[in-house]
């Protein structure tokens, strides 16, 4: 464990995508937290404040100030590829019934799937462990998992599930979960009201189809809607805005190509099928998404902000009510694969790396 404090200042000479007009940028201190963490993949902040974080190849810890425990009863998971152990979120009333959520990769390289389960946490050690779903069909590989999780007002929860990558024709089959959002009841069962439940043929689960790899899932309270980016192939990296029985095209549509250089489809666009409310091509690999409503850095009300792989920044995406009018590229100079950002319960930032650093970005005083 190491504890570092250093301060970086944003202002509008950074790259700014969309728009060269000056722009109000939020001045960071950035304390690393730790390097110490092996592929981190997602956290979760408890009502006392400390962290949980899941570690691809399957261990979840608690950081509480300068400590680290491990935590015991993680389920076995597939650690191959982009799978293992993912997403990790509070149930909304988690300080009354202490359940976890997990999404992870199970089974074998030839026979595996995204699977979902909950756990309550006692001490450092998870209990009453529950599988509560299985994504289908079972797919070989180990791509293309998406994974992320985000609960909903009424307590029913989002799951994205991936395409599995050479199998990228099911995310236009309703009958098959990959390529999908899908919403469940908090013990996993399929409520009523989802927009397929009653038709003959077709997964109830489904929420949204035509996905490739959303590694973005949140629901915005002041907007009341759930946004989600996704990592194209080439090129068609997205951001959308999620609705219930919508078809967002993949893969009909798409602005990017496979990654020989050939075209997956001539279509842009289709009847019936979404665009997206951002397109980026070239690609960023985008990898998280939070939508900031916190005090902390008010520059930043109401904006998207997506961690990114590929071009190793914070990407935020201005906006005004729904319509982005500009993008910046912030924290280019950490140099750094930015896994997962989550907007603190004070407002601050918490940031994961892929080279295993957690920093939290908060404002000078």
């Amino acid at each position: 464990m190491s504890t570092r404090i250093f301060c970086l200042t944003l202002t509008s000479a950074l790259l700014l995508v969309l728009s060269h007009a000056a722009v109000s940028q939020p001045h960071f201190e950035i304390t690393e937290i730790t390097d110490q963490l092996d592929h981190p993949w997602s956290l979760a902040e408890l009502p006392d404040g400390q962290l949980l974080i899941t570690e691809r190849r399957g261990r979840l810890i608690r950081i509480n100030a300068d400590q680290v425990h491990r935590i015991s009863g993680v389920p076995d998971v597939l650690d191959v590829g982009q799978g293992g152990l993912l997403d990790i979120k509070l149930h909304p009333r988690f300080t009354e019934n202490s359940w976890l959520y997990f999404s992870y990769a199970q089974g074998t390289r030839g026979d595996n799937r995204l699977r979902l389960m909950r756990a309550k946490l006692e001490g450092n050690q998870l209990t009453d462990q529950q599988v509560i779903f299985s994504a289908r069909p079972g797919k070989s590989g180990g791509l293309h998992y998406a994974g992320r999780i985000a609960f909903l007002p009424d307590n029913t929860l989002l799951l994205s599930i991936g395409d599995g990558y050479r199998f990228m024709d099911q995310a236009q089959e309703k009958n098959s979960l990959l390529g999908k959002i899908i919403r469940l009841n908090e013990n996993g069962k399929i409520p009523g009201n989802n927009p397929f439940a009653d038709v003959p043929g077709t997964a109830g689960e489904i929420y949204s189809y035509g996905h490739r790899n959303p590694q973005g899932l949140i629901y915005d309270p002041v907007r009341q809607q759930v946004f989600s980016n996704e990592h194209g192939p080439k090129g068609g990296d997205e951001i959308n805005i999620i609705r219930p029985g919508n078809n967002y095209g993949w893969p009909v549509i798409t602005y990017g190509v496979d990654y020989s250089g050939l075209s997956i489809t001539p279509y842009r666009e289709r009847p019936g099928m979404e665009q997206p409310l951002i397109n980026w091509t070239p690609s960023i690999a985008p990898s998280s998404i939070t939508v900031y409503n916190g005090n902390m850095f008010p520059e930043l009300q109401g904006d998207l902000l997506s961690t990114t792989l590929k071009t190793r920044h914070l990407r935020r995406v201005e906006m005004d009510g729904n319509h982005p009018i500009a993008e910046h590229e912030l924290l280019g100079d950490l140099n750094e694969r930015l896994r997962y950002i989550h907007t603190a319960m004070d407002g601050s930032l918490y940031l994961l790396t892929d080279s295993g650093k957690l920093l939290q970005l908060t404002a000078p005083e």
